[in-house]
């Protein structure tokens, strides 16, 4: 029987990517290898019940919400996680897959939508980051920056331009640390920058989906 570990399963409204706004499906798996200073699903480090591939499908086949994340925690720490993708896919469920960037993405198939999360100073794992993964992306996928300082910000910099980031994917986030970062500071260094990157809020947190 092939099972994950799942933290949780829910229908809600996107709240960051490029996809914010859209109704979703999320599958946020257990477990994660990394514990980020800011993190704010420290509930699916451990928690979670597990469920058979068969039951995940069950339970999103028949809606009409397209949308389907994967994320958690760490989603490729669990190898079924592949089975799950193509059992999404054969269904026709537009697949999109958060990870935090230190594990490979190799392995996940191209019509998956990727949103790679590379880790900021702050986020104190950042010696975790593996940009070896920037190989793995193609234009539709996504690649992530939450900023807690303007050290972050100037580091993600640095970074789009040394692996040229900008023409390898379409969207570029940018995300402030909502406990640590006024958003209007970050808006305004992009702004001052006149970087062509997407500045993002946590869309679900403002309204409060349940």
């Amino acid at each position: 029987m092939t099972t994950l570990k799942i933290s949780e399963i829910f229908k809600s409204i996107q709240g960051e990517s490029s996809y914010s706004g859209f109704p979703f499906f999320f599958i946020r798996l257990t477990g994660c290898n990394l514990r980020c200073s800011y993190c704010d699903t420290k509930y699916a480090f451990d928690n979670g019940k597990l469920f058979t591939i068969s039951n995940i499908i069950e339970k999103i086949r028949h809606s009409n919400v397209d949308k389907v994340l994967i994320t958690g925690g760490e989603p490729l720490l669990q190898n079924n996680v592949y089975k799950l993708i193509d059992k999404l896919l054969d269904i026709g469920k537009k697949v999109f897959l958060e990870t935090n960037g230190s594990l490979p993405i190799d392995k996940i198939r191209t019509e998956v939508t990727k949103i790679v999360d590379f880790k900021t100073p702050s986020s104190l794992p950042l010696l975790k980051n593996n940009f070896n993964n920037v190989k793995f992306l193609n234009k539709k996928d996504e690649i992530k920056f939450v900023v807690s300082d303007k050290n972050d910000f100037q580091w993600s910099l640095d970074i789009i331009k040394k692996y040229d980031l900008s023409n390898i994917v379409e969207n570029i986030l940018f995300s402030p640390v909502t406990t640590k970062l006024k958003p209007h500071l970050l808006a305004h260094w992009m702004l001052e920058k006149e970087v062509n990157f997407r500045f993002q809020l946590q869309l679900h947190k403002l309204i409060r989906v349940e």
